[in-house]
């Protein structure tokens, strides 16, 4: 039987300054995408540069990783914006890596937004059509939650002109909704290897997962993400990877 053609990406360029986060150097090889940060959760231009290079290095696809303007808070809190505010703020970090991306001859290939703004997107349609215009100005996809309700995203998307990736997570938990668990739940974020690993299977092979209760429910993805900072990530991509194959 051939391997499911899905992708595995994850989340990059967090680093700030000599703060140093996630393990890129080690993680890139084992994914498909890279989901780069934009500076306003975490990252500045060298970190940036870095990470563009090294995704170039390994032939890895680079996507946009914007946030709301919340640096202290590494972008997990909600910051209250007008739509054109969030709009233009969105332009703004996209438009400084895909100008960055040019520099080293590469291309930007999708958008990914970040934390309590990825999370909200998927609960508010006007928040969602925000972030929808913004990506239309770079003719690029739009990676979101995939979940069991998504014909209102993809209506406001076709609108726009705005292909949408549809993304699962491996090492977060769900809600019986399809939205996941949040952070302060207990079981919201797996860390044993087994438990992500069964995780992705269910997602990959059969299009379903188990949420935090115990339901069952169907996900239809395009792409997987493993966090970099989990502490066992480079046994799970590496162990995904095979799964998942080339």
């Amino acid at each position: 039987m051939s391997k499911p053609t899905i992708t595995l990406n994850c989340d990059m360029g967090e680093s700030y300054g000599h703060w140093k986060m996630g393990n890129d150097t080690e993680v890139m090889p084992l994914i498909d995408m890279a989901n780069i940060a934009c500076g306003f959760h975490a990252s500045d231009p060298k970190t940036m540069a870095n990470t563009i290079k090294l995704a170039i290095q390994y032939d890895v696809k680079i996507g946009a990783h914007p946030s709301y303007p919340d640096i202290l808070g590494f972008g997990r809190r909600t910051i209250p914006m007008d739509s054109d505010e969030l709009t233009y703020s969105l332009i703004y970090q996209v438009g400084a890596l895909k100008a960055m991306c040019e520099s080293f001859n590469s291309e930007l290939s999708y958008i990914k937004p970040h934390g309590a703004l990825y999370n909200d997107m998927v609960k508010d349609l006007s928040i969602f059509e925000s972030v929808v215009d913004a990506a239309s100005c770079f003719g690029v996809p739009l990676m979101m939650l995939a979940h069991p309700n998504t014909e209102p995203f993809l209506d406001i998307a076709d609108r726009y002109e705005v292909p949408l990736l549809f993304e699962a997570f491996a090492d977060r938990a769900y809600q019986d909704d399809g939205t996941l668990a949040p952070r302060n739940h207990q079981g919201a974020v797996h860390t044993e290897a087994d438990v992500v690993i069964n995780q992705v299977e269910q997602l990959v092979q059969h299009g379903r997962v188990e949420t935090i209760d115990g339901q069952i429910i169907s996900i239809d993805a395009d792409t997987v993400c493993v966090h970099g900072d989990n502490p066992q990530a480079l046994a799970i991509l590496q162990e995904l990877r095979d799964l998942i194959g080339d």
